[in-house]
């Protein structure tokens, strides 16, 4: 596995990471912790060093399996977590006050079974709270040596500005792929112009870009796609012209659809690095081997004209959820 330095902050990650969250969270019943070990440590064993979790995914169960996961690699991977919801809940109000981040540095590396986290995000802007205070908190824990670097999720352009102002960026992590592209108009030329690596979550639409997902897939009713409107039966018929598009492309390259969705984002940028998540090894074989898939620019070109002729429905998310990324 290549590795991937995550804009000017020095951190190096590989190319591919694991986004854990659905490991406990999110997209059904929580996995057996056993099985969900198993998968973070063959996914180590396949290359990958940079896993990411959160409090609230769970809450907190997460951060607990990864932790006991990883401890005995622990110096040989990079973990990041986030804060920023009140008392660790995402169904809970945003909280990015400066003595609710304290607190959950200090829950988070106890469950993690760490001493510093390597990456350290706001999971949301929170409107309460000045992000310059935000930034100026991480950078008291970086200073205390609990936090290594900080970072930003779903945040605009504006707001990473005045929060790098006060401590540097290290990563932002948004959603970005083939069906979600809005990054593209302010927030990668800024995370370009300052130095700050992108993190994609998401990379394979939550699922949808694989093919595995159609207008009959009935998904569990603890599954958060069941209120996504880009998920109802209408939409995803009108959206399988996207995987049909991704099928041709990875059948003439002797690829799957993720591996092509994944290798397109890695060929963006060199310092982007996506997190593509799953509970099923064969799958994260699959993903883990979109690094050794190398698109050519006639390869990229074909994409962008292809993807010129499709139009994706469908909100990203429910209009409440929607409320929280920032602008």
């Amino acid at each position: 596995m290549q590795k991937r330095k995550l804009g000017n902050s020095g951190l190096e990650v590989s190319a591919i990471g694991l986004g854990c969250m659905g490991l406990s969270f999110g997209y059904g019943p929580a996995t057996e912790k056993s099985d969900g070990i198993k998968l973070i440590r063959t996914a180590f064993e396949h290359g990958v060093t940079f896993f990411d979790t959160a409090e609230c995914y769970g809450p907190f169960i997460n951060e607990e399996l990864v932790g006991e996961a990883l401890a005995p690699f622990r110096d040989q991977v990079v973990i990041a977590t986030k804060f920023g919801f009140q008392d660790g809940d995402s169904k809970n109000p945003l909280d990015s006050r400066p003595e609710r981040i304290r607190a959950v540095a200090e829950a988070s590396l106890r469950r993690l079974k760490t001493d510093r986290i390597d990456l350290f995000y706001q999971h949301r802007v929170d409107p309460g709270v000045p992000v310059e205070d935000v930034a100026g908190t991480v950078k008291d824990l970086i200073q205390e040596g609990k936090v290594k670097h900080f970072g930003m999720s779903e945040a605009s352009a504006q707001s990473i500005r005045r929060a790098h102002a006060v401590q540097p960026v290290a990563a932002l992590q948004s959603e970005y792929s083939l069906w979600w592209r809005e990054p593209e108009t302010t927030v990668l030329p800024t995370l370009e112009e300052l130095g700050i690596g992108f993190v994609p979550f998401s990379p394979l639409g939550k699922g949808f870009l694989t093919g595995a997902i159609d207008q009959n897939t009935t998904f569990d009713k603890t599954d958060f796609r069941n209120v996504v409107p880009r998920f109802s039966e209408e939409n995803r018929k009108a959206n399988a012209g996207l995987v049909d598009v991704l099928g041709r492309i990875a059948d003439g390259r002797g690829a799957t659809r993720a591996q092509i969705a994944i290798a397109w984002l890695l060929a963006q940028k060199p310092w982007i690095a996506p997190i593509p998540g799953t509970t099923k090894l064969h799958r994260l074989e699959e993903n883990v081997g979109a690094a050794a898939v190398e698109l050519s620019a006639g390869d990229l070109a074909a994409i962008e004209a292809a993807l010129q002729q499709i139009t994706v429905v469908g909100d990203r998310y429910p209009a409440h959820l929607q409320k929280r990324v920032d602008r």
